[in-house]
C-alpha cells in the first residue's frame, strides 16, 4: 500500500525527512553490517569456510568471507533506504522504475543467498569426499569429489533460476539431462572400480607378485611398493606409477629376475 505523503508535508519537509530517513538507513546498514558480523564470527563461519573457493577469492580481494557478507546485508539495507528516502521526497515515478525494482529486489536477493552458499556447500562437499576418498587410490575416483561439488552448485543454480523466476519446465528439463549424465558417469566409474577391486582381491589371495619385487606391467616397470584392493603401486627412477588393478590383468604382469 503506498502512502501519499503531499496533502500532509510541505515540499521542504519532505526533503528533510527523506534526508533523515537516508541517514538513518545508512546509520542502521552499518550497525546491522557490523552485528552480522560479530555474529557470523562468534558461530565460527570463518572456520567453516576456510579452504573453499569463497574464502580464497575474498582473501584476494583483501577481504574475508564473513565481511563480504556483512557488507552485503548492509548494502542491501542502503539500497531499501534510498529507494524510501525517494519516495518520501516524492521523487520517483509510480510504476516506472522504483516500483519494479522494489518488488523484483527480495527475489534477486534470495537467489545471490542460495547461490552463495551453494558454492559453500559445495567447496566443503568437496572437501570432505576428498578426504574421505584419499586412502583410495584409483585414478577415475579422483573426480568424484568434483562432481559432488558441481552437483550441489548445479541444484543451487536450478533453486537461484526458479527464484527470478526462469521457466521451472525448463529447470526440470536440465535437471533430468544431469541426472541422467550422472547416473551413466557413475555407472562407467563403478564398474572399473569393482573391475579393479576384483582384480586387487584375487593378486593379494595368489601374490603373483609382492612388494620389493621388480616387475613390467605393460609400459612401465619398477619396484612394488604398495597393493592394495584397488591398485598397484610402482616406483622406479624416482618416479611413481599408480596402476588400477584391472591394468595389471588386461597389460599382463611380467616379474623381473635380476
Amino acid at each position: 500500500m503506498q502512502v501519499d505523503f503531499s496533502p500532509v508535508l510541505d515540499p521542504d519537509f519532505r526533503y528533510v525527512l527523506a534526508v533523515a530517513v537516508l541517514f538513518a538507513g545508512l546509520a542502521l546498514g552499518y550497525l546491522v553490517g557490523r552485528v552480522n558480523q560479530r555474529l557470523l564470527l562468534a558461530l565460527g563461519v570463518d572456520d567453516a569456510v576456510e579452504g573453499t573457493s569463497v574464502e580464497r577469492m575474498a582473501r584476494d580481494v583483501g577481504s574475508s568471507t564473513v565481511r563480504l557478507v556483512a557488507r552485503l546485508t548492509s548494502w542491501i539495507i542502503y539500497a531499501f533506504a534510498v529507494l524510501v528516502a525517494l519516495e518520501v521526497a516524492r521523487l520517483t515515478v509510480q510504476d516506472a522504475v522504483w516500483y519494479p525494482i522494489v518488488g523484483f529486489l527480495p527475489s534477486v536477493v534470495i537467489a545471490v543467498a542460495v547461490l552463495f552458499f551453494g558454492v559453500l556447500a559445495g567447496d566443503k562437499a568437496e572437501l570432505f569426499v576428498s578426504e574421505r576418498l584419499r586412502s583410495v587410490k584409483v585414478p577415475e575416483m579422483s573426480v568424484v569429489p568434483k562432481v559432488v561439488k558441481y552437483s550441489v552448485l548445479f541444484v543451487a543454480a536450478l533453486v537461484a533460476l526458479s527464484q527470478v523466476g526462469v521457466a521451472i519446465d525448463a529447470l526440470l528439463v536440465l535437471l533430468a539431462a544431469y541426472i541422467g549424465a550422472l547416473i551413466l558417469f557413475t555407472a562407467v566409474a563403478t564398474h572399473q572400480l569393482l573391475t579393479s577391486a576384483a582384480s586387487g582381491v584375487y593378486l593379494l589371495l595368489r601374490q603373483p607378485y609382492g612388494i620389493g619385487d621388480r616387475v613390467a606391467i605393460g609400459e612401465h616397470e619398477g619396484i612394488v611398493q604398495e597393493v592394495n584392493v584397488f591398485v598397484t603401486r610402482v616406483e622406479d627412477d624416482g618416479r611413481e606409477y599408480v596402476l588400477p588393478n584391472h591394468l595389471v590383468f588386461e597389460r599382463g604382469v611380467v616379474v623381473v629376475r635380476e
